[in-house]
């Protein structure tokens, strides 16, 4: 195991007779890569957080739940609850009626044996398709917080790599000068003076 130092803070930035322009353009990679890092991360986190949830609370305003009816009557049979797990359901064809007075159907998931006719609420967009039921204002905050964070993450990580690789280029380009130093002055060592 290596001896290390105490560790000094700002290292980088510290005037030392010995440090190189390679340790300079070092120094300001590493520092452009962190702020790249923190300022991408964020600003995209917080951005796709307020798109989310802007498009969920738009999602609460316009979409509205409408009764519905069973056009026939749902597969299986309601009488045997030992048959079926609980809270099983089955795809059955509803129609309904918008505002305008359009008819629609479509397929959605009804308790297993419903009747034909039966009112089933089902959820719609203004053009009455058929949609998920809305998140609620606390899910939507919920949601919007783990995708704009899966994405400032996401984000942030671009620059973190590119600084990366961009510092182990330097580093390999400086071991590659010390290396060919080293052939020019490393026989001279060897010599001795008298």
């Amino acid at each position: 195991m290596a001896f290390r130092g105490p560790r000094v803070w700002l290292w980088r930035w510290r005037r030392n007779p010995l440090k190189r322009g390679a340790d300079v353009l070092e120094a300001w990679v590493v520092l452009g890569a962190w702020v790249l890092t923190v300022l991408a991360g964020v600003l995209a986190g917080l951005a796709v957080t307020w798109s989310v949830e802007r498009e969920l609370a738009r999602e609460r305003v316009e979409w509205r739940p409408v009764v519905a009816r069973l056009t026939d009557q749902a597969p299986g049979t309601s009488d045997a609850p030992s048959q079926t797990p609980r809270g099983e359901r089955v795809w059955a064809e509803v129609s309904w009626s918008i505002a305008d007075g359009s008819a629609h159907k479509g397929q959605v998931r009804v308790p297993p044996g419903s009747t034909f006719g039966a009112p089933v609420t089902v959820w719609t967009d203004p053009e009455g398709r058929l949609v998920s039921k809305p998140a609620t204002a606390s899910q939507a905050r919920l949601r919007a917080a783990l995708i704009g964070g899966l994405i400032g993450v996401s984000v942030g990580a671009v620059p973190f790599v590119g600084g990366r690789v961009l510092r182990g280029r330097l580093e390999r380009r400086r071991m590659e000068r010390w290396d060919a130093e080293w052939e020019l002055l490393g026989p001279l060592w060897g010599r001795t003076t008298g």
